[in-house]
């Protein structure tokens, strides 16, 4: 399986989907317009461990709510992103049974050296 879970209107998932070259063999979810659903939340936080992983707390909610003064549990995480697309860490990609969160550069160099493997 080959998915990423991005905003289409975020110029970092732009490009990193252009620098990851993803094509036609992607599925693209805007979670802006389908946000991530329970059962797929909960498969991601099963390889990578913890929905706080999946967390943004980069979110402007996330400080408006006053989350950032709260001691959140995972349950809390995992409500917070299934009601609020924000909370998501962008993007999440999928490829075969690995995961990569974020958009930081080891996370988008980890991506584009297992597309290079399978390739």
């Amino acid at each position: 399986m080959k998915k990423i879970y991005h905003l289409s209107n975020c110029g970092t998932c732009q490009r990193i989907i252009k620098e990851l070259g993803l094509g036609d063999d992607f599925t693209f979810q805007n979670i802006k317009e389908q946000n991530i659903s329970g059962e797929e939340l909960d498969a991601i936080k099963d390889k990578v461990g913890s929905y706080e992983a999946l967390f943004s707390r980069r979110a402007m909610k996330y400080r408006a709510m006053g989350l950032h003064e709260k001691q959140l549990n995972e349950d809390d995480y995992r409500k917070l992103m299934l009601e609020e697309y924000t909370f998501l860490k962008r993007p999440f990609i999928l490829i075969d049974e690995d995961v990569f969160i974020g958009n930081t550069k080891k996370t988008v160099a980890a991506a584009k050296a297992k597309l290079e493997s399978i390739a």
